[in-house]
C-alpha cells in the first residue's frame, strides 16, 4: 500500500467513527417501571422479568467481560448477592456490548472479549452466583435501560419503580470507597424508607452499541496496513533478547514456516499482541528458518499482518544460537516464553500455547506491575 493510500485510510478511519458517536444513551428515569426482558443467560436458560416478581427489591447491573471497571466489581456483586438474597433481594447482571464493536486494543485490560461463549467461560472461571444475560445481539434492553456504562446500576423497589441509578459505589477501588450507593439504597428500601441518593455519575467503559461496529472495522483495517519486516538475528541480539532490558513484558514465540503447530498458532500472537501492546508489553517473533529464506518468512509475516518485531535466525548453525537464548532449551518448537522487565520466566511452552492460559498471566503480571 502506498504512503497515499494509507494516508486516506487513515483519515476515513477517524471521520466514520464520529457517526458512531451519534447515538448517546438516555439513562430510564427515576420512577420509571422496569422495562421488560427475555435473554439467554449463561445457564442456557431464558431469564425474564417476571421471574422475579417475587423479590422485594431487583437490581439490574449493566455490565461486561472486557471493561476494567467492570472488573473491580465482580466480586463486589457477588458479596451483595450472598448478602442480599436472603432478604429477598434479586440480583440481574446484563452484557449489554455489541461484541464485534470492541477494537482490539480496547482489551488490553482482559483475557476474554464480551461474547456469549467468553461470558459463559468467565461466569465459571470467577464463580458467578447471579444470572448474567447476554444482550449483545440487539440490545434491545440495553436501549430500553439506557446504561451509559459498565458497571451501570438500576435499582427498583417491590412495585418495579426505578428507585435509584447510577454507581455501584463511590470508588473503583475497594479500599477507597467511602460511600456504598447500592447497599444504602438496599437497606433503605427494605426499611420502607426514600433512599437519600437516587442518582450519581458513571464511571467506567462506554458501552459499545452497534453503531461502533463501523470503527472497530476502520481499526482493523489500520493494524492490517502496518508495515512489517524481519530483521537477522545473531547469537548476541539473542542473548539480549533473553535478558530483555526493555523495560516491558516480553513474549516471545519461536516458530518456523516449515512447523505446522507454529503456523496454526500464529494468529493467536497476532491478536495477544494487538491487545495489550498499548501497556508495558511487547512481542518478538523468532523465526528458525535458514537466514536465506528471509523473503519467504517476510511474506508469511505479512500474509498474517504480524507488525511487531520479527527475528529470523542469522545462522545456520542453529545450536550456537538455541544455546545463546537457552542453553536448556532443545530447540524444538514452537516454544514461547513470557520474560518480565527483569528477565523473569513468567510462562514457558514447548507445545502449542493455549489463548485461555496465557492471555491471563499477561493481565494478571501488567496489573500487578502497574496497578490499574
Amino acid at each position: 500500500m502506498n504512503r497515499a493510500a494509507l494516508l486516506l485510510l487513515v483519515l476515513g478511519a477517524f471521520l466514520r467513527p464520529a457517526l458512531a458517536a451519534d447515538f448517546q444513551p438516555v439513562p430510564l428515569s427515576l420512577g420509571s417501571p422496569a422495562p421488560d426482558f427475555q435473554l439467554p443467560g449463561v445457564d442456557d436458560q431464558t431469564h425474564s422479568l417476571k421471574e422475579y416478581a417475587a423479590a422485594k427489591v431487583l437490581v439490574v447491573i449493566f455490565t461486561c467481560n472486557h471493561c476494567p471497571s467492570a472488573q473491580y466489581y465482580e466480586e463486589r456483586i457477588k458479596a451483595l448477592v450472598t448478602d442480599y438474597t436472603p432478604q429477598g433481594v434479586a440480583v440481574v447482571a446484563i452484557m449489554p456490548n455489541d461484541p464485534k464493536s470492541v477494537r482490539l486494543d480496547e482489551l488490553g485490560y482482559t483475557d476474554l472479549g464480551d461474547t456469549f461463549p467468553e461470558m459463559k467461560f468467565r461466569a465459571r472461571d470467577r464463580q458467578f452466583n447471579f444470572p448474567y444475560l447476554y444482550d449483545g445481539e440487539t440490545e434491545s434492553v440495553a436501549h430500553a435501560y439506557g446504561p451509559v456504562a459498565t458497571p451501570h446500576v438500576f435499582i427498583f423497589d417491590a412495585a418495579r419503580k426505578l428507585r435509584y441509578q447510577g454507581a455501584f459505589d463511590d470508588a473503583e477501588r475497594i479500599k477507597n470507597v467511602k460511600q456504598r450507593y447500592a447497599r444504602e439504597v438496599i437497606d433503605a428500601l427494605l426499611a420502607g424508607r426514600e433512599p437519600a441518593v437516587t442518582k450519581t455519575k458513571i464511571v467506567g467503559c462506554s458501552v459499545k452499541w452497534a453503531a461502533k461496529e463501523e470503527s472497530a472495522r476502520a481499526h482493523v483495517e489500520i493494524l492490517a496496513a502496518e508495515p512489517v519486516t524481519v530483521q537477522l538475528a545473531d547469537a548476541e541480539r539473542l542473548k539480549a533478547l533473553r535478558k530483555n532490558d526493555s523495560g516491558k513484558f516480553r513474549l516471545i514465540n519461536f516458530w518456523a514456516t516449515w512447523c505446522a503447530p507454529c503456523v496454526a498458532e500464529f494468529p493467536e500472537f497476532v491478536t495477544i499482541n494487538r491487545m495489550y501492546r498499548q501497556r508495558d508489553f511487547e512481542l518478538i517473533t523468532v523465526a528458525l528458518n535458514d537466514p536465506d529464506e528471509q523473503k519467504q518468512v517476510l511474506a508469511f509475516l505479512q500474509k498474517r499482518q504480524s507488525s511487531g518485531e520479527n527475528l529470523l535466525f542469522a545462522s545456520e548453525n542453529r545450536d550456537k544460537l538455541i544455546d545463546a537464548f537457552d542453553p536448556d532449551w532443545q530447540g524444538q518448537i514452537p516454544y514461547t516464553i513470557l520474560l518480565s522487565p527483569d528477565g523473569k520466566v513468567l510462562f514457558r511452552q514447548f507445545d502449542r500455547i493455549d489463548p485461555l492460559a496465557l492471555k491471563p498471566v499477561i493481565v494478571k503480571a501488567l496489573n500487578e506491575q502497574k496497578p490499574w
